[in-house]
């Protein structure tokens, strides 16, 4: 079969049509997709004129379109990028002996055990290694540690998916208060808890992506530990303060257990 595909590659026609396919499937009106795939081709008919350098031959095979990377400003979700910001800056200024966490984007964990040693518990395996970044498989409702045993701990953008079903898990209805107060468990006297969940102007449930909270509630759940720090996201912009009025936004919150 890989043979076969890659025959089919060199002949022109299949690979302009396979092309022409990728970018009318896309989400965008099709005016505009339409427009993406002319403006491909338009670049790859000027890129065919210019100086030829014989050390990258230009073959029809190997074209591999990006139909939606030209754009006037730099793409990101900015709930992760102030989030995983937040948490990382929060961690190196802390500089904890080793730290865990719990079901984070492996993206940030991956950079934190960079700086620091670093172990990630999640229920689905970890498929790459890094020499400062070990892997214990483990549920947010059951953590392989004893009372009071971790002293950095992470949590970003997690419990409010514990109990919907949506990456495999039980379903429970009270699946982020369980999370929450299993993470409390494990915290150390002295130790740091950095978590991050949605917050709303009421608690609501999105089945089956994710739970909403208010600040009140979201502080009720770390009953017994100390807030250190908030802060709120709301659309591109961080802020020091909760605000109901602005509806949906991500919570940050630095906890201590005293």
């Amino acid at each position: 079969m890989k043979k076969i595909r890659e025959r089919l590659k060199k002949i022109p026609p299949l690979k302009i049509a396979v092309i022409a396919y990728k970018a009318l499937r896309s989400k965008y009106r099709f005016a505009k997709k339409c427009a993406m795939f002319f403006n491909f081709l338009g670049d790859y008919q000027k890129y065919k004129k210019l100086p030829k350098n014989n050390n990258f031959p230009l073959k029809i095979a190997d074209l591999y379109p990006r139909f939606f990377d030209k754009t006037t400003t730099t793409g990101l979700d900015p709930i992760y990028f102030y989030q995983d910001t937040w948490c990382a800056r929060k961690i190196f200024e802390n500089k904890p002996a080793h730290h865990y966490d719990v079901g984070s984007k492996v993206d940030l964990i991956g950079t934190i055990s960079q700086f620091v040693p670093t172990t990630m518990i999640d229920i689905r395996p970890l498929e790459v290694t890094l020499p400062e970044l070990s892997f214990v498989k483990g549920s947010t409702l059951d953590l392989p540690f004893k009372d009071g045993e971790v002293s950095s701990l992470s949590s970003i953008c997690v419990i409010e998916h514990i109990g919907l079903g949506r990456y495999g898990d039980m379903l429970d209805q009270f699946g982020s208060e369980k999370a929450a107060k299993e993470l409390s468990r494990v915290l150390a006297r002295g130790g740091s808890l950095y978590i991050s969940v949605p917050i709303d102007s009421e608690n609501k449930v999105y089945f089956n992506a994710h739970r909403a909270f208010t600040r009140n509630y979201a502080l009720e759940l770390f009953d017994g530990l100390k807030l250190e720090e908030e802060k709120y996201i709301y659309g591109n912009t961080i802020y020091d303060a909760y605000d109901p009025r602005k509806g949906f936004g991500t919570g940050l919150y630095h906890f201590k257990k005293t």
